[in-house]
């Protein structure tokens, strides 16, 4: 069984000494992790990137930024609960200098990069990706390269693997702490097992890229995360706490946002609030706030106020058996209000995630993401692999990717996922404006300054 203790194991994971760097000054260790996540570029690049919704404009609706602030601000109130229960519970840990504020600290700092790896146009950029190595041919092309579970990371992208890659990089990581780090992992898997189990929440996707095992591995090992099976690891508890958090918010904000779209009716958007809050919920004092807006506001806090307490009761029932791996499955599933939940979630599908506007931004990024992997994969494939076919635009492509992209030690004999895996960092962690405009350029259709 894993124990506390071992799980909140100080250490910094920093690759580029070679082993973890312990710094001390007037901030936490853990405050100094959200600092460094919320300075950092690809989580400033979120703020243009799709969440649900294209971006409106006049009506707010949620980025991926906001969003992420967001799932944050719950995450922290989740982790600093959960950690009163358990200084209670384990009186050792107070003695280890570990306060409710540490644990809300580092649940908070997870919540916060939970995105940081997704690419721009929403989930449709994760299949669009994936989607470009299955069925394109430069993207087939790449299959006789690499090894089976390489193809398999390339034709399943996975954003929360992409985040893990970026946050545990050599080169530009974060050097975050242990615990954070784990607690960012919500599926601890390669993308590729012969035991997944349907029945674990933590099978459900992947958290890491081969080529990032051998880090996750020494993660787990600091912090005495243990394995499900062979291939897969129990997930880090405080996990469990980003999940929720992340549960909570698209529940309730993308009801939100529909609402403020007209996708959703203003009287069903309070009904199923309503339904969340039980017995706590008083229609009749929502006529003494003028509009809509603001009546829906008051009962989106006191829902998400409600769920918050109702997931921190269901983790603190199942810590013992979070800690052996007997529990696995969202703790949003297992409270009063899962039912609820799953309602506002049945609609939001049918109204929301199915709408004009979410389908139309849905086409455009497969139709960006996949021009923008073929005339860059065609020209690199061309220039180390096929390079008989290398063309004059190819090495105009060529020319438009980052300066510190590798170009030196690639040709036919060598494999060339590293190089994939960097061409999918250049893609994925773009910008929606930026994809579209550099995929305008690319094909032709719009000139520079035109």
């Amino acid at each position: 069984m894993m124990n506390w203790e071992k799980l909140l194991t100080s250490g910094r994971f920093d690759l580029r000494d070679g082993h973890s760097a312990i710094e001390t000054q007037n901030r936490s260790e853990i405050e100094r992790d959200y600092d460094r996540i919320i300075f950092s570029s690809p989580f400033r690049n979120l703020q243009d990137k799709t969440q649900v919704f294209p971006l409106p404009e006049h009506d707010f609706v949620h980025t991926r930024l906001t969003h992420s602030l967001e799932v944050s601000s719950v995450g922290r109130s989740l982790g600093k609960a959960v950690g009163e229960f358990l200084l209670n519970k384990y009186p050792d840990l107070q003695s280890k200098g570990i306060s409710s504020s540490d644990i809300g600290a580092i649940v908070a700092a997870a919540s916060l990069a939970h995105d940081i790896g997704n690419p721009p146009f929403g989930h449709a950029g994760e299949e669009a990706i994936s989607d470009f190595f299955k069925h394109h041919p430069y993207g087939f092309v790449w299959q006789t390269y690499v090894s089976q579970q390489e193809w398999s990371d390339l034709c399943n992208f996975e954003g929360n693997a992409q985040g893990f890659r970026m946050l545990v990089s050599k080169e530009n990581g974060l050097k975050l702490t242990y615990p954070t780090l784990a607690a960012f992992t919500k599926y601890p898997r390669p993308s590729q097992v012969f035991e997944k189990d349907p029945k674990r929440r933590s099978h459900k996707k992947y958290g890491f890229f081969v080529d990032q095992k051998e880090e996750f591995e020494m993660l787990s090992e600091k912090l005495g995360l243990e394995k499900s099976s062979t291939e897969c690891f129990l997930r880090h508890p405080l996990a469990f706490l980003v999940e929720a958090a992340d549960d909570i918010c698209y529940s309730i904000i993308d009801l939100e946002d529909g609402c403020t779209l007209g996708l959703v009716s203003f009287e069903e958007s309070v009904s199923l609030l309503g339904e969340i809050l039980g017995d706590k919920f008083q229609p009749e004092k929502l006529n003494k706030y003028n509009s809509d807006a603001q009546k829906l506001a008051v009962l989106r806090a006191m829902a998400i106020g409600q769920l918050i307490g109702e997931s921190v009761a269901a983790f603190c029932k199942e810590e013992e058996n979070i800690l052996s791996g007997d529990f696995d499955q969202a703790l949003t599933d297992s409270i009063p209000a899962a039912s609820a939940l799953h309602k506002i979630s049945k609609l939001s599908v049918q109204k929301i995630y199915r709408s004009k506007p979410v389908l139309e931004k849905e086409a455009a990024g497969f139709q960006v993401l996949e021009g923008l992997l073929e005339v860059f994969s065609k020209a690199l494939n061309h220039k180390f692999y096929q390079t008989e076919l290398f063309s004059g635009k190819d090495r105009s492509i060529l020319r438009l990717l980052p300066e510190d992209f590798p170009m030196e030690g690639w040709d036919s004999s060598t494999n060339p996922y590293p190089l994939l895996r960097e061409l999918i960092d250049f893609i994925s962690g773009m910008t929606d404006k930026y994809a579209l405009s550099l995929y305008r350029k690319v094909k032709g259709i719009a000139l520079p300054g035109v």
